[in-house]
């Protein structure tokens, strides 16, 4: 069987959404956005939580967690009546606060030291993909009776990849996400519950292989995979893809509570 360097041995390699890596991800990019190209199969969770927030939203003054650069604050301004993004990587909130809705706003915080806001600011809240410490203070800020919306990587997102690329990606066991989510959003709510969306997505070019592994890492990372890995690569995609593309299992958690 073909092995794969480790890109997580590289030097220069930092752990994917530490702190260190959103801010190098915010110099890199300044934007969050994926660099590798790929589609997914409807229902997924990423459009499932999509509409249910612009529906929970409607004139409501409404709390982004982990907004990153704003796009979706800004996306969801025009039903809302307020939204106020709140971000622990200041180039992010930096790029929001330059490309901003007239009804938006930004503030650079860290969830796990607490939500820099008065008791009962927020109608409601969501994160889109970010930490799941809000979940601990969220109760302080948004009024009784307000939603809280969330979207989360699932366990078993991209299984195969490991499989199919031993080294390259790390192998994944039990169900750590979720297991987190439940600790932190146990007794904290009126109600809740977690939903899991699975999907298909389809990786368009073994590029996109290493685009997913190196994302929010420097250039040169890319560049070192992709000379000692990209001929390997290709063979397995070549061999495994359909005409959609490489398809991988996609599964996100959705989570839906009451204060």
């Amino acid at each position: 069987m073909t092995t794969f360097i480790d890109p997580s041995l590289l030097s220069g390699w930092l752990r994917p959404h530490s702190l260190e890596w959103y801010k190098q991800l915010s110099k890199l990019q300044g934007e969050y956005e994926y660099s590798w190209q790929s589609t997914h199969t409807e229902p997924n969770g990423e459009s499932v939580f999509d509409r249910e927030v612009a529906q929970m939203v409607q004139n409501k003054k409404v709390l982004d967690v982990g907004c990153g650069h704003g796009g979706f604050a800004n996306r969801y301004a025009p039903l809302a009546k307020e939204v106020i993004g709140l971000d622990a990587t200041d180039r992010f909130i930096k790029m929001g606060k330059e490309n901003r809705h007239p009804n938006v706003s930004f503030v650079v915080g860290n969830t796990k030291q607490g939500l820099p806001f008065a008791a009962n600011t927020f109608d409601c809240a969501y994160i889109r993909k970010g930490p799941t410490s809000a979940y601990l203070y969220l109760p302080q800020v948004i009024k009784k009776g307000g939603e809280v919306l969330a979207l989360h990587p699932g366990d078993e997102s991209q299984k195969e990849l490991p499989q199919l690329f031993p080294n390259l990606f790390p192998v994944a066991t039990g169900t750590p996400v979720l297991e987190i989510i439940r600790q932190k959003i146990e007794n904290h709510f009126m109600s809740s519950e977690i939903e899991v969306v699975k999907s298909t997505e389809y990786l368009h070019t073994p590029l996109d292989i290493i685009k997913r592994r190196c994302f929010g890492q420097k250039p040169e990372v890319l560049e070192q995979v992709k000379d000692a890995n990209l001929e390997q690569i290709t063979k397995v995609f070549e061999k495994e893809a359909t005409e959609k593309g490489l398809a991988v299992t996609q599964v996100y958690y959705i989570v839906r509570a009451v204060v």
